[in-house]
């Protein structure tokens, strides 16, 4: 009996044992697998790391790149386009003006009504129609003679009072979303179709022309003043409304910037000085009575004016050894319908900042299973997860951060995830957004170094206002904010007091009526 009893209490004791040690084993896994995801968190944190001597580093390569895009077609990876905009609004414009956005399968038709000086834009309205399939694979006349049609219904139900006066035509702002050569303010030249487009009789046309021709067709009496991209028509919103506006960015699904940049300063330039632009002249400045001849001759000669051109860098496209790019990044690429390019939109625009999200967490999931033992399925899917989506999981303020368990249920069908994988998934959102963030930093800064205005100047430094859109600049706080605190960084506290971020909201539709206004050929009437 006693044996029995022992036997018992071996076997019960062995059991307990057996338990313990599967518990023990377990929570060792467990912390094995966290520690991996930690791992892998501060692994990427360093390969995302911008500390300011980067940044900096990423700052001159732009310059440097601005510069060999000015200096010849093709001699860098940035196009530095010149728009032939070389005159911008000033806020003294009056009238009525129209403007048509042309930029995917919806375009939208706008007047605006300038009240002139301190009048501001007194009415603003917008028609929106959507373009049918056929016609996106038919002819020039026929894509043409549509938006033509709309053109006419437009202004055919406009009230009385924003009819024009005999024999003055409306003018229209076109912003034409597509590759084109642009050749003077109103035209340019077709180069390919892109976003579902296949048009071959309309490449190699000017796009102005056709849209021309085809509201002739339609009995609208309107010319086109300007053909414009969303950025330069950012620039000019800003401008219209704060004077010292000298550079445009767009952060939304792309990037993008536009700055005003001196004609002398553009040698692939082989036009005319334009006529319009903005004069520089030294004015305010006091001749002493005793200067001698000499200076006073040598004075008037440099006090020429300075004609200006609003450059489309088409930053996009930039790149650099400096650039911290991560194997996510360089999968990202390869995978990408063009790879080799577009790399700085990769890194910091909202097509691309929740894929990067995914593709870190995919990894964390199949090495450390922070989600459980199984990989979640819809995890694997390129762009499952969107950047709004990773902005609320990063503005999540929830002591429990029920919005991050939400978007994890909901886009992922992932359920039960800890406070600490949760915690765990916004600090990953906060590198990615922060990276992003301070390159759009560095970008500017090495525009403001091109203007020279990244240094303080006898007198104080120059105010400059840069003119910022985009969905994700508008609505994802936390990069917003870490890209102007960054800049202001860089710049250090002196110049950082005359940086001023302004909202320029609808380029592509008021912007371009504002330069349908400020090119118009009446204005010097």
């Amino acid at each position: 009996m006693k044996k029995a009893t022992v036997g018992a209490a071996v076997v019960g004791a062995a059991a307990v044992c057996a338990v313990a040690a599967l518990i023990v084993n377990h929570r060792m896994r467990k912390s094995n697998k966290w520690a991996r995801a930690i791992s892998i968190l501060r692994e990427f944190e360093e390969k995302c790391g911008t500390p300011d001597s980067k940044l900096k580093q990423v700052a001159d390569a732009m310059t440097v790149e601005m510069h060999a895009g000015l200096a010849s077609e093709g001699g860098s990876k940035l196009k530095m386009l010149i728009t032939y905009v070389d005159n911008l609004p000033t806020g003294d414009e009056a009238g009525v003006f129209y403007a048509l956005d042309l930029g995917g399968t919806n375009f939208r038709v706008l007047r605006v009504q300038l009240g002139g000086k301190d009048g501001g834009i007194i009415h603003q309205e917008f028609a929106e129609a959507s373009i049918p399939p056929s016609l996106m694979v038919g002819t020039s006349d026929a894509l043409f003679d549509y938006i033509a049609a709309e053109l006419a219904k437009f202004v055919a139900e406009e009230e009385e009072k924003f009819h024009q006066p005999d024999g003055k035509q409306r003018e229209l702002g076109f912003t034409f979303s597509f590759p084109v050569m642009q050749t003077s303010i109103n035209s340019g030249t077709i180069m390919r179709w892109t976003k579902g487009f296949s048009i071959d009789d309309a490449v190699g046309q000017d796009v102005v022309g056709e849209l021309t021709k085809a509201m002739k067709r339609k009995g609208v009496d309107m010319r086109v003043s300007a053909l414009v991209n969303d950025t330069v028509g950012t620039l000019a919103g800003g401008k219209y409304t704060h004077k010292d506006v000298a550079v445009a960015v767009i952060l939304g699904t792309g990037t993008n910037a536009a700055y005003v940049e001196r004609v002398q300063a553009i040698p692939k330039w082989h036009g005319p000085v334009p006529k319009s632009g903005e004069m520089v002249g030294i004015l305010s400045v006091a001749i002493d009575l005793i200067l001698s001849l000499w200076l006073l001759q040598k004075w008037l000669l440099n006090a020429s004016c300075v004609s200006f051109q609003v450059i489309n860098m088409e930053w996009g496209n930039f790149r650099s050894s400096h650039l911290p790019l991560t194997e996510y990044d360089h999968a990202l690429d390869n995978e990408s319908l063009n790879p080799g390019e577009q790399i700085f939109e990769k890194m910091t625009s909202g097509m691309y900042l929740g894929e990067i999200l995914r593709r870190v967490l995919l990894r964390v999931a199949e090495e450390a299973g922070i989600f459980g033992d199984e990989v979640p399925p819809k995890l694997k899917n390129p762009f499952v997860l969107r950047t709004p989506d990773m902005s609320a999981m990063h503005h999540d303020t929830s002591s429990d951060l029920k919005i991050v368990g939400d978007k994890l249920k909901d886009i992922l069908e992932i359920s039960n995830t800890s406070l600490k994988t949760r915690r765990l998934v916004v600090e990953f959102c906060n590198i990615v957004a922060t990276r992003g963030a301070r390159l759009a930093a560095a970008g500017v800064l090495g525009i403001l170094k091109k203007m020279g205005r990244d240094t303080p100047r006898q007198g104080g430094p120059e105010r400059t206002v840069i003119a910022m859109d985009g969905g994700l600049y508008e609505h994802y706080t936390e990069y917003s904010t870490c890209l102007e605190n960054s800049l202001k960084e860089l710049l250090g506290e002196e110049l950082a007091a005359s940086i001023v971020f302004v909202h320029s909201n609808d380029g592509s539709g008021i912007g371009a009526a504002l330069l349908a206004a400020s090119h118009s050929m009446y204005l010097e009437e």
